[in-house]
């Protein structure tokens, strides 16, 4: 059955490629993923690589874990499950109301100069 690790401390120049040929010395690799920004395609400086066995992936942990790779450390254990995400009540930007309102929303005492000759 594939075993799931977790790679992190990678360096920012670190590819899927690099990750996939350093992981395939202690076994067969199913997956090598690194993961990365969506606004600028720039890696986050972890990644996952999935091991076709419980075997290689102990081996790979073994190997690889305080390894330097591209010049940093890497940590390599078993993947957790992703925890789901709970909704934290905010995001974007609302107009008001409820739900973490990030800008826009003006408030009292804004708006000056639009009634200039008023008395």
């Amino acid at each position: 059955m594939a075993k799931k690790l977790y790679v992190g401390g990678l360096s920012y120049d670190t590819n899927q490629q690099t990750l996939q040929d350093l992981f395939a010395q202690a076994g067969a690799v199913t997956s090598a993923t690194i993961i990365t920004d969506k606004m600028t395609g720039r890696s986050k400086g972890f990644g996952f690589v999935e091991m076709s066995s419980e075997k290689e992936a102990e081996k790979a942990i073994s190997l690889f874990n305080g390894k330097e790779v591209d010049g940093r450390s890497i940590t390599v254990n078993e993947a957790r499950p992703q925890e789901p995400r709970t909704n934290r009540g905010g995001g974007g930007f609302s107009r008001g109301g409820t739900g973490g309102s990030r800008g826009y929303g003006g408030g009292q005492g804004s708006g000056g100069g639009h009634r200039r000759n008023s008395w």
